[in-house]
């Protein structure tokens, strides 16, 4: 493994780690200590010469889909190699039936045996199964991440702004933009779902590499992503907004040899005193709605009246 890798790996874990601080009520000592132990057994458990290994590591420290998956192969493997050797036994049987000396009731015996091997084996796997269907549920019901695009969630969007509007104070400018991919529905309907689903992950892509670590990135729903950005003044809000806008206007997208042209709109407002999540993603909106009545591809501000 390089530097540049171990630079990542630690880098992807520091993002996590400090996600997972800001949403906490009240972290404590003892959280931390546990995420850092789980950290050393992912990072000890690395295969330094396998990039697949790596980027496996990676995943893990923001996605736990990964032991749900790990686990669901090696149940088909091991069902695997059971019905492997169910299916010698079958044929090992098979060949005793040319022997002359045969003797039929020995042969139903061992037939039912097999038999009785495979729907053990195959009560076995669905049980595994459902388990791990179980298991999926329990994280997409839980999970702070989108499962397509890889940002957080709507649901880790709701925890982050109730704790930053329950503070009496927030000793820094908070900034949040509302995002929404300009007819979204034309291109679905047009190139398909797929196509879709591609564009929203290179638009999240895109906000991961383009923004600062500090900042967050929510997918709201939809073609829509929130975008908090902390310590920032108007001016410099406004230069991310117009570099946002660039960025995914000037690319051509390529799906199945035609070009995607796609462009996004966005609406911006300032955390004030006494905002609830409510106000402050109302606000947001507005703008937003604005900025797609006056042409699109564009962002529009609006500001709490009496700040």
């Amino acid at each position: 493994m390089n530097k540049d890798d171990l630079k990542s790996i630690a880098k992807q874990m520091f993002d996590n780690l400090i996600d997972q601080i800001d949403m906490q009520e009240d972290p404590t000592k003892e959280q931390l200590v546990h995420y850092l132990k789980d950290a050393v057994d992912v990072i000890s458990g690395i295969n330094g010469d396998n990039i697949d290994s790596i980027n496996h590591a990676k995943l893990l420290f923001t996605n736990s889909y990964k032991k749900i998956a790990d686990d669901g192969l090696a149940s088909y493997k091991n069902t695997n190699n059971k019905f492997e050797e169910l299916s010698q036994k079958h044929e090992q049987v098979i060949n005793e039936c040319f022997n002359p000396q045969i003797n039929l009731n020995l042969m139903t015996e061992k037939f039912n045996e097999i038999q009785a091997h495979m729907a053990d084996e195959v009560k076995k796997a669905n049980s595994v199964i459902a388990s791990l269907t179980r298991q999926v549920k329990v994280l997409e019901d839980t999970s702070n991440l989108d499962s397509l695009t890889k940002v957080f969630n709507r649901r880790a969007l709701d925890t982050y702004l109730e704790t930053i509007c329950s503070k009496d104070e927030v000793p820094y400018s908070l900034h949040l933009f509302i995002l929404d991919l300009d007819d979204f529905k034309n291109i679905n309907d047009t190139y398909g779902h797929i196509a879709g689903d591609k564009i929203l992950i290179f638009i999240a892509n895109t906000l991961s590499k383009t923004l600062r670590d500090g900042d967050k990135i929510f997918r709201y729903g939809g073609e829509e992503f929130v975008i908090i950005l902390n310590r920032i003044d108007d001016q410099h809000c406004i230069k991310i907004a117009s570099r946002l806008l660039k960025l995914v206007s000037g690319n051509n997208l390529i799906y199945r040899g035609e070009n995607i042209n796609i462009t996004t709109s966005i609406g911006s407002t300032t955390l004030a005193p006494h905002d609830t999540p409510n106000s402050l993603l109302e606000r947001a909106d507005r703008a937003l709605y604005r900025a797609k009545q006056n042409g699109k591809n564009q962002m529009q501000s609006e500001i709490k009246n009496g700040i």
